[in-house]
């Protein structure tokens, strides 16, 4: 398995390096996206990390997700909390901010790839509540008669979670653990940005929600309403 790494700080470079190569991957660097992003065809990784200072713009953003669903995970300075949850919104799947623990980010890379590698989905039934269908088998969701669209890795997990637990209230670190695989907290702005991109694709009007409903201070549910 292949990480791309993106850095231009060659000591902090070779400190990650050697971190994510005890998580088990072949590193793959890179100065600046561009470069990184051209071997992408030849060489895809697994994942993607990108080292930077004040938080990647969102076009940087919005340039690989184009390209590739990899889970994405950005080191960079302390964000405020608004910065941070856009980066989230916009398809980073987690922010680590420095100074940060070696031991910690191993687990979290291996964490995000176990989830990444998916469910053994043939073995997940098809779930139908409401007018909304998920199917595990193909990754995709329909809504009524409309065509039927994919979910990413992580979309699906937390849609999955959600739906079997109909009408019950999710807490937000229980969704953590789901969907990400690890446990603790701290992590409402991780679990926050991806409920808008899934409701992005899942709301018909995502500013008010339907099927996917914020119970404030606690998590989620999956309580369709008419």
């Amino acid at each position: 398995m292949h990480a791309l790494l993106i850095s231009q700080d060659s000591d902090e470079t070779a400190i990650i390096s050697l971190v994510l190569q005890r998580a088990g991957l072949t590193v793959i660097r890179s100065r600046d996206l561009d470069h990184g992003l051209q071997s992408f065809p030849e060489q895809p990784a697994e994942l993607v990390v990108l080292v930077t200072g004040d938080g990647p713009p969102i076009s940087v953003v919005s340039r690989l997700r184009a390209q590739t669903e990899v889970p994405f995970l950005v080191i960079t300075n302390r964000l405020e909390e608004v910065v941070h949850a856009v980066l989230l919104d916009a398809g980073v799947d987690l922010v680590i901010s420095r100074p940060f623990s070696a031991r910690l980010l191993i687990a979290q890379v291996r964490s995000l790839l176990r989830r990444a590698a998916g469910l053994p989905v043939f073995t997940l039934p098809t779930l139908n509540v409401a007018d909304l269908l998920l199917d595990p088998a193909t990754r995709t969701f329909r809504v009524g008669t409309q065509n039927p669209k994919r979910l990413t890795q992580l979309e699906f997990r937390l849609l999955y979670t959600l739906m079997i637990h109909q009408g019950q209230v999710v807490p937000t670190e229980v969704l953590v653990e789901q969907v990400w695989g690890y446990t603790g907290e701290g992590e409402r702005d991780m679990v926050r940005g991806l409920v808008r991109r899934l409701r992005s694709k899942v709301e018909p009007e995502p500013h008010r929600p339907r099927y996917i409903i914020t119970v404030p201070g606690i998590g989620y549910t999956f309580d369709p309403r008419s």
